[in-house]
């Protein structure tokens, strides 16, 4: 509900919903909405609007009046200021920036909205976002949340832009900041003590395969054959994943589009979306429109464009674009990695909301997705603290390879992961439409900021704490990436995180069976052991196809045709049961279109192996490195927009 959905009802039928939800009575105002009433800064029944979208929002006043559009920042803050008998701090106060606090978390500082500032005379003042904090008492309340030392809560309070603010803090702790952005989860939990320098790993690299050529020059046969057993092990053991998948998904049908209500009397939280943006000049117009079609009250909604410091191009295109009151941009200091990770760790004290969602730049969320996770977050039990949204993409139409990914994605989305979910299984997470409860994501110190997939890793450290992800029936559109050397670069980048998550949680193997249990410890050996194995290794399935045809074959001395030929009629069987997966998977009304290019999937499997060569490479000589993906380049603005192409809920 909004001030302007409820200028659609007449005068009677509004205020019946402000007593049904518990508002105050016209002639009763709360005391901030009564003061700028009085004095001229909105008028009553804007006051009283106002008052009855706060009585199901978890917002005060003066959020609902900004994200409205009734009031404007400086009149508002004028108006607090009066109110709460507090000067406001001087242009010259900010741009000194604010004090550290021995012995406290800038952090904290930064996620409440205070801070230290001294002014010309030398006093020290307290800065603070709300006039209630200081007329009622709540300033005092709040600085013993942050644990501030006597001395500063005395200190005498100031009103700035809470904005203001929280960028004078950020200024004055950049160095704490910018190395807790890179460090934030435990060690033990992160690829960053891994050493910078290849040198180790190159030699380390060079010597096996040396040692590979040599054995693979005195026994070509043998090593041919354990490369062969290894692949065929693991397509078995893929193949029985999926299928229990599969089985598990249909059997429990599609994620659930639609939440139930939320419980009587309960307000609807306000989320925090993070936007990580890098070299994203073609499609931020596109982005902030999209973001402005969701349907969530805006005075829940806490957008933040994440930008590093050093784009200027994306700075100068968002600074001339007048965003609304609900968005704001905050730049992240230069630091390596320069990962999306390590933004969106930095962004994330800077968040207001009780739930924390991620978008990419390209994405396209449901009008409803966010009120759809509110009240499923409300639903669901305390141990589950994430949500996944299904991604899609708007452009499947656009080549071949687009179509190939669009399949792979609605396989993967819709059938693969609500299957491995329902199995039980800890999940690895997309990078997009992910929605955390913010104490979870903070108690486990965010994301690694140097793992280059780090949904999938923190997917498996949300597990090995004991909470679940849960798979949601909201769709998001992406644009696929359909030119073929771009693919091979993001798919390698997907690669080697797998790789890096994989030998992150597999230090301590013995631990991590004890913290995720038997059945999610094999699962997670089953995922990662298969996905990459299947990748590197698929030209020793391939060569099947030299049996199949009646071809000579490189174990032929070492086995007989009839064994060959068995081995090739199960390679055949998981790559017919392969396309029986994908063609399940596009088989909803927006997707059908598809079922005529599902066995060219076959196809397709070669630019993943490819990517996996790369992703090996990398991970000798660059394990850290963020290979970009472009975005915008679907063949018409139409297209990109998604209004027309979207897949229908299945």
């Amino acid at each position: 509900m909004s001030i302007s959905d409820l200028r659609q009802l007449d005068t009677r039928s509004w205020t019946s919903a402000s007593l049904r939800h518990g508002a105050a009575p016209e002639q009763e105002l709360c005391a901030l909405g009564h003061y700028l009433v009085q004095s001229g800064a909105i008028s009553r029944s804007d006051a009283e609007l106002a008052q009855i979208v706060q009585a199901h929002c978890d917002a005060s006043i003066d959020q609902v009046l900004l994200a409205e559009g009734l009031i404007d920042t400086p009149t508002l803050l004028r108006a607090q200021a009066e109110w709460g008998g507090l000067r406001r701090a001087s242009k010259a106060e900010l741009r000194s920036g604010a004090e550290q606090v021995p012995g406290i978390d800038p952090r904290s500082m930064i996620r409440y909205g205070i801070a230290p500032l001294r002014g010309a005379d030398g006093q020290l003042r307290l800065a603070v976002g709300h006039a209630e904090w200081a007329t009622q008492g709540d300033a005092g309340n709040a600085a013993s949340l942050h644990g501030l030392p006597n001395s500063l809560r005395d200190t005498p309070p100031i009103i700035a832009p809470r904005r203001e603010i929280q960028a004078a803090m950020a200024d004055a702790a950049r160095t704490a900041l910018t190395a807790a952005a890179e460090t934030r989860p435990p060690a033990s939990e992160s690829c960053r003590t891994w050493s910078t320098s290849p040198a180790r790993r190159l030699v380390l690299a060079l010597i096996a395969i040396a040692l590979c050529i040599a054995v693979s020059a005195l026994y070509p046969a043998i090593v041919f054959g354990v490369f062969v057993g290894w692949a065929t092990l693991t397509l078995v053991i893929s193949a029985a994943l999926k299928m229990a998948s599969v089985c598990a998904r249909i059997l429990s049908g599609a994620p659930e589009p639609v939440q139930p209500p939320l419980p009587e009397g309960a307000k609807l939280p306000r989320v925090s979306i993070l936007v990580p943006l890098f070299r994203e000049t073609e499609i931020a117009h596109v982005l902030i429109k999209r973001l402005s079609c969701l349907s969530y009250p805006k005075c829940l909604l806490d957008v933040i464009l994440v930008l590093e410091e050093n784009d200027n191009t994306t700075r100068q295109t968002i600074d001339r674009i007048d965003l609304p009151a609900w968005m704001r941009a905050i730049i992240v200091p230069d630091g390596q990695p320069q990962t999306k990770p390590r933004a969106m760790n930095y962004a994330l004290d800077f968040c207001e909301g009780d739930i924390v969602g991620i978008f990419d730049a390209e994405d396209a969320p449901d009008p409803d997705q966010i009120t759809q996770i509110a009240r499923r977050f409300a639903a669901a039990p305390r141990d589950v603290v994430c949500l996944q949204g299904i991604l899609d993409y708007y452009n499947p139409r656009q080549n071949w390879l687009a179509r190939c990914f669009t399949i792979e994605y609605a396989t993967w989305f819709r059938v693969m992961l609500p299957g491995m979910a329902h199995l039980g299984f800890a999940i690895p997470l997309g990078g997009t439409t992910l929605y955390f409860r913010r104490t979870i994501l903070e108690e486990l110190g965010g994301w690694d900021a140097h793992n280059v997939t780090e949904d999938a890793d923190l997917g498996f450290r949300l597990a090995r704490h004991g909470y679940r992800t849960e798979v949601i029936g909201t769709v998001t559109g992406e644009e696929a990436n359909c030119r073929p050397w771009p693919w091979i670069k993001q798919r390698s980048r997907w690669l080697k995180g797998y790789m890096t998550t994989y030998l992150v949680h597999m230090r301590r193997p013995i631990q991590l069976h004890r913290q995720l249990g038997a059945w999610r410890f094999w699962g997670f050996q089953a995922h990662f052991v298969t996905a990459l194995s299947q990748f590197l290794l698929a030209p020793f399935l391939w060569s099947f196809w030299l049996v199949l045809f009646g071809l000579p074959h490189p174990l032929d001395p070492v086995l007989p045709r009839e064994g060959l030929l068995l081995f090739g009629k199960l390679f055949l069987a998981v790559e017919i049961l392969n396309i029986a997966f994908y063609m399940l998977g596009v088989s909803g009304r927006g997707h059908r279109h598809l079922l005529p290019w599902t066995p060219t999937m076959h196809l397709y499997t070669p630019l993943g192996t490819i990517a996996a060569i790369k992703a090996l490479y990398e991970m000798i000589v660059a394990p850290f490195y963020w290979d970009k993906t472009s975005h915008g380049h679907s063949l018409s603005q139409k297209q990109s927009e998604g209004s027309d192409r979207m897949p229908l809920p299945e």
